[in-house]
C-alpha cells in the first residue's frame, strides 16, 4: 500500500487530486468520530471539523509530506479544531455532565465497561498520553494494525511493538482512574476497539476532497503542475475550477464555508484575483494589438488608394484584422479557458465530484440507486456549464436584469423537466424543496456552533431558526413578487453573475431575509447569539459581493 507521505509529496509536488482523494479514503473515519465525539454527536458540526481538518492538510502538503505516517497529526488536528468549533459555555456545560456522569459510575465502570462511559472523556485522556505513547494506541485499536505493521511503521520490532502497544495502554487506564473511570485494560481495550473509529456519511469524502482541492489551491497558486489532464491546467483553469464549482454545483460547499471562514476565503478570492488579472491583461493585449495593427493598415490604406492591387490585399487584411479585434472584444478569461475541450471536460468532473457530495442527502432520502444518483450528478453538471455559457453570451449581449431573469429562469424550467424525466413527480417536488431551503439550512447549520445551552436546548433553538429563516425567506419573496422558488443563495443563482443590477437586487433581498430572521429570532436567541447572527450576517454580505465581483470580472467581455 503506498504510503501517506508518498501520496501527500504527490499531492504537494504534482497536485494529485487521487493522491488526496487516497489519503481522505484512508483517514476520514478517524477524523470524523474523533470530531462525532467532541461536538456531543452533532452530525453537521462533525463534517465541518472534519473538511476544516483536511482542508488544513491541503494547505500544509508540503511541510507534512515527511511524515511516514499522518494518523497522528490527523487525530491531533481533529481534536483542536473541535474545541475551536464548540463554544466555551457550552463546552463548560459538556464537562460539568460528564463530570456527574463519572460520578454516577464510579462503582460500576469494571471489567464490563459501558462506551458510554468513555465517549466523552476518551479525547482528552488520549491527549495527556504523549506522542509515542498516543501513535501506538491509535494504530492498534482506532486504526486495527496488525503488530508486525505497527512495528514497521514505528521502526520497532513486532515484540517491541507489543510491549510499547500494552504500556501505553496501561497509562491510558491510569489516566481515566484517575477521572473516575476505574477498568482493566483489556477491557479498555475491547471498548474503544469496538467503539472508537464509526464511518462517516456516504459522500463526505468526496465533498471534502473537492473543498480541500480547491481551497489548497486557491492559497498555493505556485504549486508545480506536472501531470497530464486536470494537473496539467494552468493556474487560470484551476482558477476557473473553482468558480465553476461555486457556481451551483458548488455552491452548498462554497457558502457553508462562507459562514465558518469568511475572512480566510476572502484573502483567497483575493489571490485568486492575480492570475485572473494577468489573463485578463493578456486578453487586452491582444485587443489592443489588434487595434494597432488595424490603425496602421487603415492609414496605410488611405495612402495606396490609388493601387488597385495593393488596395485590395490591405482591404482583406483589415477585415481579418477587424474581426479578431471583434473576437478579442467579445471573449472572456472562462470563454478562452473553456474553449480547450480538455479543459471544459476536467471543469465538468469537478462539478460532477462536487455535486456528488451536495446532493447525497437528497439521494438517500429519495433512495436512488446508484445509477439514478449518477445520472441526477451528471444533470447537475451539465447544468452547471450550460449555465456557464448562457451567462458568458448574456454579458457579451448586454442583456437586460428582464431578459436575465427569462433567459435563467427557462434554464431552470428545463433543469426541472429532466429531473422530472429522470426521477419522477415525487422526486422532482423534494429535489424542489431541497433547493429552495438549501440557503437556510446551510446557513443554519454553520451558525449552530454559535449556539449555547444544553444538547437539547441547542437543538431546539437550531430548528426554530431554521424555520424562522425558511419563513422570512418566503415572506420577503412574496413582498418582492417573487416565485417561491426564487433562489436566494447568490452563489447558486447563475442571473447574478449575469447582470449587476440582479446580483445587487439578490443581495439586497438576502439581506433583508437576514434582517427578518433576526427579527424573528430574536426571542428565542440570546443577546449574545443575536449579536454573532449580526456578525456572521454582515460578513456574508461583504464577502459575497466581493465574490460575485471577482466572478464577473472572470465571466465579463473584455470590452467591458
Amino acid at each position: 500500500m503506498t504510503s501517506d507521505s508518498d501520496l501527500l509529496r504527490r499531492y504537494a509536488e504534482a497536485g494529485s487530486e487521487d493522491a488526496f482523494a487516497e489519503l481522505v479514503r484512508r483517514h476520514l473515519d478517524l477524523v470524523y468520530s474523533a470530531a462525532l465525539r467532541q461536538v456531543n454527536g452533532d452530525a453537521h458540526l462533525a463534517q465541518d471539523v472534519a473538511q476544516t481538518v483536511f482542508r488544513d492538510l491541503a494547505r500544509k502538503a508540503a511541510s507534512l509530506s515527511t511524515h511516514q505516517t499522518l494518523t497522528g497529526w490527523l487525530y491531533t488536528s481533529s481534536h483542536f479544531a473541535a474545541n475551536k468549533a464548540v463554544r466555551t459555555e457550552q463546552r463548560r456545560h459538556t464537562h460539568e455532565q460528564e463530570a456527574h456522569s463519572m460520578r454516577e459510575l464510579l462503582l460500576d465502570s469494571g471489567p464490563e465497561l459501558d462506551w458510554t462511559t468513555l465517549r466523552h472523556a476518551l479525547d482528552a485522556v488520549m491527549h495527556e498520553l504523549n506522542d509515542a505513547d498516543r501513535e501506538a494506541i491509535l494504530l492498534r485499536y482506532f486504526e486495527h494494525r496488525q503488530l508486525a505493521e505497527i512495528g514497521e511503521r514505528l521502526g520497532l520490532s513486532e515484540d517491541a511493538a507489543r510491549k510499547r502497544v500494552d504500556r501505553a495502554l496501561e497509562k491510558l487506564r491510569e489516566h481515566f482512574a484517575k477521572k473516575g473511570i476505574t477498568t482493566t485494560a483489556a477491557a479498555l481495550s475491547v471498548v474503544i476497539a469496538a467503539n472508537a473509529v464509526q464511518s462517516a456519511p456516504v459522500g463526505l469524502a468526496t465533498a471534502i476532497t473537492a473543498a480541500a482541492v480547491i481551497s489548497g489551491t486557491a492559497v498555493a497558486t505556485s504549486t508545480a503542475i506536472t501531470a497530464t489532464k486536470i494537473i496539467a491546467m494552468t493556474t487560470l483553469q484551476k482558477a476557473v475550477v473553482t468558480l465553476t464549482v461555486a457556481v451551483l454545483a458548488g455552491a452548498g460547499i462554497y457558502e457553508a464555508h462562507q459562514a465558518l471562514q469568511l475572512r480566510e476565503q476572502n484573502q483567497a478570492l483575493q489571490q485568486q484575483q492575480a492570475p485572473l488579472t494577468d489573463q485578463l491583461q493578456q486578453l487586452r493585449r491582444e485587443r489592443d494589438d489588434a487595434t494597432n495593427r488595424l490603425s496602421a493598415l487603415t492609414d496605410e490604406l488611405a495612402r495606396v488608394k490609388k493601387n488597385p492591387s495593393e488596395l485590395l490585399k490591405l482591404r482583406s487584411q483589415v477585415g481579418t484584422l477587424r474581426q479578431e479585434k471583434a473576437a478579442a472584444d467579445s471573449q472572456s478569461a472562462v470563454s478562452k479557458a473553456l474553449a480547450n475541450p480538455e479543459t471544459r471536460k476536467s471543469i465538468r468532473e469537478h462539478n460532477k465530484m462536487v455535486s456528488s457530495g451536495i446532493y447525497s442527502d437528497l439521494a438517500k432520502r429519495l433512495q436512488l440507486t446508484p445509477e439514478q444518483t449518477g445520472q441526477l450528478n451528471d444533470l447537475m453538471a451539465d447544468h452547471v456549464m450550460d449555465s456557464l455559457d448562457l451567462i458568458t453570451q448574456a454579458l457579451r449581449d448586454h442583456k437586460s436584469q428582464a431578459e436575465v431573469r427569462q433567459i435563467f429562469s427557462a434554464s431552470d424550467t428545463a433543469l426541472q423537466g429532466k429531473v422530472q424525466a429522470l426521477l419522477g413527480d415525487d422526486a422532482l417536488t423534494q429535489f424542489q424543496d431541497y433547493t429552495k431551503n438549501i440557503s437556510s439550512t446551510l446557513f443554519v447549520n454553520s451558525f449552530a456552533s454559535s449556539l449555547t445551552g444544553d444538547p437539547a436546548m441547542v437543538a431546539d433553538k437550531k430548528s426554530r431558526l431554521l424555520q424562522a429563516m425558511q419563513d422570512a425567506t418566503q415572506s420577503a419573496l412574496a413582498a418582492a413578487g417573487l416565485p417561491a422558488n426564487y433562489q436566494t443563495m447568490v452563489a447558486a443563482n447563475p442571473g447574478n453573475f449575469a447582470s449587476e443590477d440582479e446580483a445587487a437586487y439578490n443581495i439586497q433581498l438576502k439581506d433583508n431575509i437576514f434582517a427578518q430572521t433576526a427579527a424573528r429570532a430574536s426571542a428565542f436567541l440570546s443577546p449574545d447569539e443575536l449579536n454573532k447572527f449580526q456578525e456572521m450576517r454582515a460578513d456574508a454580505i461583504k464577502n459575497t459581493q466581493n465574490y460575485v465581483l471577482m466572478e464577473r470580472k472572470l465571466l465579463s467581455p473584455v470590452s467591458q
